[in-house]
């Protein structure tokens, strides 16, 4: 009945499977407040039954956000949010005793604006007393696999701001209450033991792990989240008995089938007795599986509560009955994952340990959910362009002094929702994935306001005789920059939201012969044109008439700031701006790389300098057909990855062009007909540049496929490799072996399959060297066999494979196939200088996942003096240089006309080292206008402040010593010194600032 609930299908003993069920009754002596001092009392004599009434409610999946909200479309799913909130209030109210969590900060929300104040004040008193209780509160449930830690700390800190400043502190969210995501990262972990919470529960993981964990008592741990964090990235952890379904028989919901509990015992259907002696043992049967003598139950499941006073009147039978049966030896009672947590935390038991992570996640031995890392990559990558924007926008809003908007507070809204763990991760209906993408597309532009007008006030200098627009690019994926590709002068402003100068290479779509482009200073810069690579221009759905891509090198682009180019295209008769392809050129690679083309197609580098050697071709397996009818029938699909047999070579067409220049050099391949690449060495650059297109997949011979990049090497990698957590701290990946228990792989591709959000890497202990790819969105990848990385770039697939979502992964756009284009860097480093690696690995993920932003204007008629007298044309955002390992990850607008102010270290104990170690920074005197009156700690999420930060303490089973970082405090107000915050390896320390004069005024 509920969607993607895998342990249903598993062949294994029923206590794995099931969960157990239980009600609370409220002693009168409990105090009706909030927070654990609301709690009600446990029995230490007794088993506890902590019964959680609670819904889960999708941020879309199978319907849109709106037709979730309202209630439309039910003749795909019923399910109505609107009604669940309206009818759980009613019920609440008629029984003091219930209790009721909820999840999704993105539907109260919106729910709330629909309110009248009556309701109002009776959801905060409800809140208040602790009846009402939210668990989580980020805008979403956030995936764990696909997701960028910018955009998780974003979203959760939007969503506890609303909670904040609508509800107070009482709405403050304690628990970290990820009960669907498909597999959980350790860097998740780290970030809800910083936003402060007290621990975790979660749904799925490992089948295998669970029949381990229940097994030896181990579902409840401390996760260790961090080497270099120590206790500071402590959580405490909660595998739930059966996912987050109420026990079989005991789902009282009118989504449900299960018998209400008839207590009138002249009925023939009085069922009191036999539904409360199966209750009973359930209940049993997970203490058993847990160490202390509480055991939690998830009373709900997929948007259950629709009816809310149905299910409450069964779950307050369930509380009388069992007690009054049983009470000799059970305490059943309503209760919040959080008290359920502190009542465990009293218990004083000592709990294992676990460093590593949770994937890859399987539900049954040939269903591992590996696909979703790469499924619907348009999709992803437009997430991350958003997020890109997103840091633009909210930056600019800050430099200008423009503050809080609704377009602003509608961006931060959309890019929460595209963290939902059916957005992002591709694994929703293909109109739901259309109405992430129209979300974004809206946000996008509301975006562009913010910016555009932030630029024209940063840059003016007098007022023109007329207003100029800078408008972005968003089409650039297909080489096409529609605001001038009829201009013969424009402008280009590059705008770097990076905490460093950034010297990069700009391309502009242009369909000229020939251009003047003249820095910020009237420079004339190099210049080369590159044909648009013809796989490119014929994309189903490009208008555009660019022809060629003009290149130039923008130079030390101010942090948090930008700089103006000024463009015109030459006059002449077309022919003398041609880029140079001799006949007689075989290679490309400048003075670091020898790079070629064999005669199958695949890409050849050889290093110079040092002993690596990489062929990089392009693979694909078909997908596992399959009818779902058992497990090994299972289908390749949205969700799952399941080959049909190992990799599959393509057969090569034989196109290939070179191309060099004085700034960049490429090979044009062509593989086939819908498998091409562009490899790029750019002058002064030590990285190789994969630009691959993939699509539209052919599958008239009805085998969907699922195309990698493959990188084969001459490095020994015995086996390990190492992939990024949500694009933080690497963690150690072993072929075919898990940590924490014995694998047994039926499915040993995709059981070897890890989400790659921005690195994969592998490395040789006896050379000192190392490879790694860098993606420019989340995908799949690994390493089958020694010396190897695979990367799966796209996916087109025929099936569906059964977990709810009803169709198969088979996308269009403009009545064909999907075409999805993306980058790929390349990079060799010794390992002799840990410093210069770490360092070039870590500017080139930043480059990735916040590029310059690129901002056009057309400027006919105008001579390159007449703009450099009416614009600055660059501007810098900091007064002076930030440390090297120092970054600026967030800088938004705030309340009260402050600014929410985060400061990073990028790298860990370890990774680099100079770079390792800790580094102080200068707020005071970090803004180049900046004029500091006070500035104050709070946690990561910004809705605590530190000092009032008062965690759980938990004992664990181990004695390993890890780093204890003490919470460095700041002085509140900052009189006449300087407030100098000591940054440790891989620390996020968030702070409010506010100014004495703002910004630009």
């Amino acid at each position: 009945m509920f969607g993607r609930i895998p342990c249903a299908f598993i062949a294994i003993s029923c206590f794995l499977i099931i969960v157990q069920a239980g009600v609370f009754k409220r002693s009168s002596n409990t105090a009706r407040t909030c927070g654990y001092e609301g709690c009600p009392r446990t029995n230490p004599k007794k088993l506890n039954v902590h019964l959680v009434a609670h819904t889960h409610d999708d941020v879309g999946w199978l319907k849109t956000v709106d037709q979730y909200f309202f209630g439309g479309r039910n003749d795909i799913q019923k399910a109505g949010v609107e009604y669940i909130l309206d009818t759980v209030v009613d019920a609440l109210r008629k029984d003091p005793d219930r209790r009721f969590i909820y999840v999704e900060t993105a539907f109260l929300w919106k729910w709330w604006l629909r309110q009248n104040e009556k309701i109002r004040e009776e959801v905060r008193t409800l809140i208040n007393e602790g009846r009402l209780e939210i668990i989580g509160g980020a805008w979403s449930m956030n995936d764990e696999a696909t997701t960028h830690y910018q955009s998780i700390v974003d979203q959760s800190t939007w969503g506890f701001r609303r909670l904040n400043d609508t509800f107070g502190k009482c709405a403050r969210p304690k628990i970290g209450w990820q009960i669907d995501p498909f597999g959980h990262s350790r860097e998740q972990a780290s970030l809800f033991a910083q936003f402060g919470f007290d621990g975790m529960f979660f749904g799925r993981l490992d089948w295998q792990d669970k029949v381990k964990r229940m097994t030896d008592k181990s579902a409840e741990y401390i996760w260790k989240a961090s080497s270099s964090l120590g206790k500071k990235a402590e959580l405490f952890s909660v595998a739930l008995f059966n996912n987050y379904s109420p026990p079989p028989g005991f789902c009282f919901d009118i989504l449900c089938q299960d018998d209400p509990l008839i207590d009138d015992p002249e009925s023939p259907d009085y069922n009191i007795k036999s539904k409360l002696q199966t209750f009973y043992n359930y209940t049993l049967d997970q203490r058993r599986h847990y160490k202390s003598n509480n055991v939690i139950l998830t009373m709900g499941g997929d948007f259950t509560y629709q009816l809310a006073e149905q299910y409450f009147i069964n779950l307050d039978r369930l509380i009388r009955y069992t007690n009054e049966l049983y009470g000799d030896e059970v305490n059943v009672f309503y209760s919040t994952p959080s008290c359920y947590l502190k009542s465990v935390n009293e218990a004083g038991k000592t709990f294992p340990t676990k460093s590593d992570d949770l994937f890859p996640y399987s539900s049954d031995p040939h269903a591992f959910w590996t696909g979703y890392f790469t499924s619907r990559p348009t999709l992803k990558y437009y997430e991350r362009l958003g997020n890109n924007f997103l840091q633009v926008a909210k930056q600019l809003a800050v430099l200008t002094n423009a503050g809080d908007s609704e377009d602003l507070e509608k961006y931060r809204e959309a890019m929460g929702v595209m963290q939902h763990h059916d957005a992002v991760t591709g694994t929703e209906k293909q109109q739901v994935a259309e109405d992430y993408a129209r979300l974004l597309t809206d946000a996008i532009v509301r975006g562009e306001k913010i910016v555009s007008e932030a630029i024209g006030k940063l840059s003016i200098r007098d007022k023109p005789s007329a207003a100029r627009d800078f408008k972005s690019c968003l089409l650039l994926n297909v080489s096409s920059c529609q605001p001038i590709e009829d201009s013969k002068t424009f402008t280009v402003t590059l705008y770097n939201p990076r905490s460093h100068p950034v010297s990069t290479y700009v391309r502009i779509p242009v369909k000229g012969a020939g251009y003047i482009v003249k820095d910020y200073i009237g420079t004339e810069i190099v210049t080369q044109l590159i044909p648009v690579p013809t796989p490119v221009s014929q994309t189903p759905g490009r208008t555009s008439k660019a022809t060629r891509e003009l290149v130039f090198r923008a130079l030390e682009v101010p942090p948090l700031g930008y700089q103006t180019f000024f463009i015109t295209e030459k006059e002449g008769d077309g022919s003398f701006d041609e880029v140079s392809r001799p006949d007689f050129v075989s290679s490309i690679g400048g003075d670091l790389y020898d790079i070629t083309v064999d005669y199958a197609g695949d890409v050849h580098v050889q290093w110079k300098k040092m002993d690596l050697k990489v062929v990089q071709s392009f693979k694909y397996y078909q997908g596992a057909k399959g009818n779902n009818s058992e497990f090994k029938n299972r289908a390749s699909g949205a969700y799952i990855f399941r080959p049909n047999g190992s990799l599959h070579d393509f057969n090569y067409a034989g196109l290939y062009k070179f191309y060099k220049g004085p700034l960049v050099e490429e090979l044009h391949l062509t593989v086939n007909g819908y498998v091409s690449q562009v490899v790029r060495i750019y002058n002064g650059e030590d990285r190789i540049e994969f630009d691959w297109v993939v699509g539209p997949i052919p599958v008239a011979d009805s085998i969907g496929k699922e195309i990698v990049s493959k990188f084969s090497s001459n490095l020994e990698s015995k086996g390990v490799f190492f992939t990024d957590s949500n694009g933080r701290e690497m963690l150690k990946r072993v072929r075919d072996f898990r940590p924490t228990w014995k694998l047994n792989l039926s499915e040993p591709i995709a059981g070897n399959y890890y989400p790659v959000t921005a690195k994969i890497s592998l490395r040789d202990e006896e050379k000192q060297l190392r490879m790694s790819v860098l993606n420019d969105r989340a995908q799949g990848g690994s390493s089958m066999r020694n010396g190897e990385l695979e990367v799966m770039i796209h996916r087109r697939l025929l099936n569906d494979d059964a977990f709810g979502v009803g169709e198969p992964l088979n996308e269009l756009a403009f009545g064909k196939g999907l075409v999805a284009r993306g980058v790929h860097y390349l990079v060799g480093s010794s390992l002799m200088n840990l410093d210069a690696a770490a360092s070039k690995e870590k500017s080139l993920a930043l480059s990735l996942a916040l590029k310059p932003w690129v901002l056009v204007t057309p400027v006919e008629n105008v001579t390159f003096g007449q703009w450099q007298s009416q614009y600055v044309m660059q501007m810098k955002g900091l007064r002076k240089r930030l440390p090297p390992n120092v970054h600026i990850l967030t800088l938004e607008p705030w309340k009260g006309g402050q600014v929410l102010l985060r400061l990073e270290h990028l790298y860990e104990i370890g990774e680099a080292g100079q770079l390792s170690q800790p580094v102080e920074v200068n707020i005071t005197d970090l803004f180049a206008d900046f004029d500091v009156v006070a500035v104050r700690e709070t946690t990561l999420g910004g809705n605590q402040w530190i000092e009032d930060q008062d965690r759980l303490q938990w004992t664990s089973e181990t004695n390993e010593v890890l780093p204890d970082l003490e919470d460095f405090k700041v002085q509140v107000e900052v009189l006449d010194g300087a407030v100098n915050v000591l940054l440790k390896p891989m620390e996020i320390r968030t702070f409010v600032v506010r100014f004495k004069s703002p910004p630009g005024s």
